[in-house]
């Protein structure tokens, strides 16, 4: 079988290259700059944009799975949702795996109303955003300032969420499913924080922040946080939307399953396991 990864060259993308080409399935990567992919030769990487939906014609053609998500480059929802399964039934493929984003847009719907077999990723927190969010500041001095030091989470890591994909992909009974996705444990920044430490090797340093405190310098200097890049509005309604879900997190986002050791057969990866992974990326003199 041929499999289409849409967002090939993204955080769980990439993962889903790499773990279908080990498990010796063909596969074709989309992505906006095949250039600049730097992906295994293996895999036949094709231009293409999942809000264009008629770049990804020739993509599907030939393809029996595909991989989509329901977000663009600038992580707001997908307008296209409708065009993208029409253009997935044309090609005869029959079946995807569906990842969403921090919101629904118009390809959930469509997916799930359409024949194909269809199975939805519904991860929590990336641990890969703590590269975005945290990196810059412990590369410049080692410190944290951030409100809400023991909020909960139970991030996932980017590798199990592309592994319960290339589970549904190539194997059967996932038809209809829907999966949320968490790593194994419930962590908060200050808990986080130490195991980077540890990865790392530095002193690094939680300062908490009051409520009050964050609005300000939010709404003065923007933060790198990824949430914040993706909220709504202005600064100031940024910073109090971020304030708003630190200070009360979903209870998706704050309860454990089971999905990866389920459907993959092995145990979750930890926070402390992905740390040691990206440590260089957390010490100084690092892009």
């Amino acid at each position: 079988m041929t499999v289409l990864v849409t967002g090939a060259t993204g955080t769980v993308g990439r993962h889903l290259v790499h773990q279908l080409l080990a498990a010796g399935h063909r596969v074709r990567a989309l992505t906006r700059d095949p250039a600049r992919a730097d992906l295994p030769d293996a895999a036949e990487v094709v231009r293409g944009d999942t809000t264009d939906t008629a770049s990804l014609r020739a993509a599907f053609d030939g393809v029996t799975a595909a991989h989509l998500i329901n977000f663009g480059h600038t992580y707001h929802p997908l307008a296209n949702g409708p065009g993208i399964v029409a253009a997935a039934r044309d090609a005869g493929i029959r079946r995807v795996t569906l990842l969403g984003g921090w919101q629904e847009g118009t390809l959930e719907p469509a997916v799930r109303a359409s024949p194909l077999e269809w199975t939805q990723l519904r991860p929590g927190e990336f641990m890969a955003n703590t590269l975005a969010d945290w990196g810059p500041p412990l590369r410049a001095d080692g410190v944290i300032r951030e409100p809400h030091g023991d909020r909960p989470s139970a991030p996932v890591h980017e590798a199990d969420i592309a592994a319960v994909a290339a589970t549904a992909l190539t194997g059967e009974g996932h038809h209809g499913k829907t999966y949320p996705l968490t790593g194994p444990e419930l962590l908060t920044p200050r808990v986080k924080l130490r195991h980077l430490a540890d990865a790392t090797g530095r002193d690094l340093v939680f300062e908490e922040l009051t409520p009050e405190q964050a609005r300000a310098l939010w709404t003065e200097h923007p933060p790198a946080l990824q949430i914040f890049r993706i909220a709504p509005g202005g600064p100031a309604e940024k910073a109090d939307f971020v304030l708003r879900l630190y200070g009360d997190i979903p209870a998706e986002g704050r309860t454990l399953t089971d999905t990866v050791e389920r459907v993959t057969g092995r145990p979750a990866r930890t926070f402390a396991q992905w740390a040691t992974e990206h440590a260089d990326a957390f010490r100084p003199g690092q892009a």
